[in-house]
């Protein structure tokens, strides 16, 4: 799925880190990383981030209740 104007990046990682399964990023070589992992949360995001704002990622939620997660936080904030 593709997430879009990721402003408060406290909560979707809040989210993210309240998922059951893996939630994965993928990169624009193809790469997956994992999303849950403290540490690619940092040194991963840390290029993608402009003003504190994400423009526009590419994730994979495994779980039918983390993508439902996920979808509310784009929806609700």
């Amino acid at each position: 799925m593709k997430v879009k104007n990721i402003s408060n990046v406290d909560k979707f990682f809040e989210v993210v880190d309240s998922c059951e399964g893996k939630v994965e990023l993928i990169t624009g070589e193809g790469d997956r990383l994992n999303l849950k992992s403290k540490l690619c949360q940092y040194v991963s995001l840390a290029k993608i981030f402009s003003n504190g704002e994400i423009p526009e990622l590419e994730i994979v939620a495994h779980e039918p209740k983390d993508v439902e997660k996920l979808l509310d936080f784009m929806i609700e904030g």
